[in-house]
């Protein structure tokens, strides 16, 4: 095989970039259904421009376009170390174990790369060991996986959890023995060298090109204070693939939170250095141990002052909902709460006062000085760039502050470090523009690159929107909209997701179709999220009624997937504590939160939840947006110039002769 040599320079990037994507070039040899697109090729021009010249691009590349291997194909032919960053598992799992394996061979370049997770998907062994050797009465179960645990960790070569398939995903006893930051102790470590996490870093501070997720990049950045959380190697050059779901990521990791599970974990920690060799002094084990007593009892008593206020806040009683918090709100825990901020410094002090206190001691003061000063600052509630509030999910009762603007954060923690920045996704303009994207990732000066979808949704799809429905606000719109439903799955035959933006109209719509209808009907909340996808791409005339976590990142190519169905225009909740927040800001900035920030983020959800149907050359299929405003008000013009290029019909033969097409065919 001729091997492309390695190129920096821009045009010659330019140049191997294309010729390695052209007719009968190094990837039309090594894939025998590939087919040369003009947009991809596009896409590796303006890549391989970045790279050379460095700044920031912004790519909006639609459906089918293939922009994977257009920015992969630069990045390796540049020579230069790369990371890359995905907004989902799925994606980050496609380039690694698939897109870059065929790139090795059909290029013809030697390359390394590395797959990175967030450290908690990865075994501590000196926790691990620690927790094996604690002496707790454990039931069977329990005593079989440390067996399980301990012969894998003899043989695995990475340490992620991934690996032990018979290990629940909910496993109560994974957090105590894995490789969370907070709990590393670095080079003082006994076994530093052997661990799971040293080891990745060391395998990507010498690879070529580095794979994480948003999660992962957005979590390093958070810790880069400290000398041990940090894991991704520096890399100059990046690519924010799904760059779409940056500002959300952003938002959770740059904030601050407290919760139970924090607590618990903390003072589960110190119970074992108390009660254990590793704090040698009696006396000051004996002073921790009432001391991390007092820490539980407040905090028992905080948090549950707190679910409390979420009760009486109204509206908040489901099993997960959040709040917002202001400081009449945390001066109902304020007495708790600087109690339990005595008791974590008292611990601090045992730690201090202790003589040759090992690291691990030392970590957990240092752990219990962070609490506190969480503790101080979210209790104090008044910070103005932050938004403050409640979020119960399941028995997890948390305390967070999240920036309201991440555009300040990004801007230092990631543009200002790269020579060059790619950001892309399927969808980033609204109204054709990347202005909003620009403002919210705190984007000033950046290349512009936008390419339509290689499918032809002339032919391909039409979108379909009903005549008369009633206002999306009504108490009757939910009953109308499962009355369409249930009319058009008769036409597609199944074969459709449903996606709603709440839980709410999901249920009413559910019951109206299990009654009508005798497709099997698949429901969000009723199994895993990857169990639901296999069992409706393996189930015929299947139907998946689902919310947010379905409008996006999700592929199901062919006829499994005939029909999208969506109940009403994404708009995000102004109720939301960040959301409203962010209105609040930039009204009181004198923008419009309306039409500068509410309708953008909509118009991009929207075109993530329609861009599920086609995802192959030969897909067909019925979009389909319940949703009058799109029709009777003036801001749904903004929406349908964002949408697909498909046909507009408000007639449901329609939809019934274009499947009628594929039986003549």
């Amino acid at each position: 095989m001729p091997q492309v040599p390695p190129v920096s320079g821009g045009v010659e990037l330019e140049a191997a970039a294309a010729a390695a994507l052209a007719p009968g070039g190094a990837l039309a040899r090594a894939i025998p259904a590939f087919e040369p697109r003009e947009a991809q090729l596009k896409l590796a021009g303006a890549v391989s421009r970045a790279f050379a010249r460095g700044g920031v691009l912004l790519a909006e590349a639609g459906t089918g376009t293939g922009k994977t291997l257009a920015y992969l194909i630069p990045a390796i032919l540049s020579r230069h170390r790369v990371l890359v960053s995905t907004g989902t598992k799925n994606l980050q799992e496609q380039i690694y174990f698939k897109d870059l394996p065929v790139l090795r061979e059909a290029l013809g370049v030697p390359f390394t790369a590395t797959y990175m997770k967030g450290r908690g998907n990865y075994l501590c062994l000196h926790r691990f060991e620690a927790w094996r050797e604690s002496g707790a009465i454990r039931g069977f179960d329990e005593t079989q996986s440390i067996r399980m645990i301990d012969d894998w960790s003899r043989d695995s070569e990475t340490g992620d959890r991934a690996e032990l398939e018979d290990l629940p995903e909910d496993s109560p006893f994974w957090n105590d023995i894995s490789a969370s930051a907070e709990n590393c102790i670095g080079a003082e470590c006994p076994r530093y060298d052997d661990c799971f996490v040293t080891r990745m870093r060391q395998r990507a501070a010498a690879s070529d090109v580095v794979i994480v997720n948003h999660h992962l990049l957005c979590a390093d950045a958070a810790v880069r204070h400290s000398a041990y959380g940090e894991v991704i190697p520096f890399c100059e050059r990046a690519v924010i693939d799904e760059a779409h779901q940056l500002e959300d990521v952003a938002t959770q990791y740059f904030g601050r939170a407290i919760s139970n599970y924090r607590v618990d974990s903390l003072t589960r920690d110190l119970d074992r250095a108390a009660g254990s060799g590793l704090m040698p002094d009696r006396e000051r084990a004996g002073d921790l141990q009432g001391d991390t007593a007092r820490v539980r009892d407040h905090a028992r008593m905080m948090f549950s002052t707190l679910q409390m206020l979420r009760v009486e806040a109204g509206g908040a009683t489901g099993n997960d909902a959040r709040i917002r918090i202001r400081p009449v709100h945390t001066a109902r825990v304020a007495d708790e709460g600087l109690a339990l901020a005595g008791a974590l410094e008292a611990v601090e002090a045992d730690i201090a006062l202790t003589r040759d206190a090992p690291e691990e001691l030392l970590a957990m003061a240092r752990r219990a000085g962070e609490l506190r000063e969480d503790v101080r600052f979210l209790l104090r509630a008044d910070d103005p760039d932050y938004v403050y509030f409640l979020d119960v999910r399941g028995r997890g009762v948390y305390l967070r502050a999240s920036p309201i603007d991440v555009s300040d954060i990004l801007r230092e923690m990631l543009l200002d470090r790269m020579k060059t920045l790619v950001l892309t996704s399927a969808t980033l303009t609204s109204d054709g523009s990347f202005e909003y994207v620009r403002t919210r990732l705190g984007i000033r000066d950046a290349d512009e690159i936008r390419l339509d979808s290689e499918f032809n949704y002339a032919k391909q799809a039409i979108l379909y929107l009903p005549r008369k429905m009633p206002d999306p606000r009504s108490p009757s719109f939910a009953q109308a909209a499962g009355r369409e439903v249930v009319e058009i799955l008769k036409r597609t035959q199944g074969r459709a997701f449903v996606l709603f933006t709440s839980y709410a109209n999901l249920r009413e719509v559910r019951a109206i179709a299990e009654a009508e209808l005798e497709f099997p009907i698949l429901v969000q909340g009723t199994a895993p999220r990857s169990a639901l996808l296999r069992d409706f791409k393996a189930t015929p005339h299947a139907v998946l009624l689902a919310t947010s976590s379905f409008w996006q990142g999700v592929d199901v190519v062919g006829e499994a997937l005939s029909c999208v169905i969506i109940d009403k225009l994404p708009f995000a909740s102004p109720g939301d504590p960040i959301v409203a927040a962010r209105i609040e800001a930039i009204n009181a900035r004198g923008g419009s939160a309306f039409g500068d920030y509410q309708i953008p983020l909509a118009v991009l959800a929207l075109k993530q939840g329609l861009g599920r149907l086609l995802r192959h050359r030969l897909d067909r299929g019925v979009l389909a947006v319940l949703d009058p405003r799109l029709r009777t008000m003036g801001y749904g013009r903004r929406f349908l110039a964002s949408l697909p290029p498909a046909p507009v019909t408000y007639a449901l033969d329609d939809v019934s002769r274009f499947f009628a097409a594929d039986d003549v065919r």
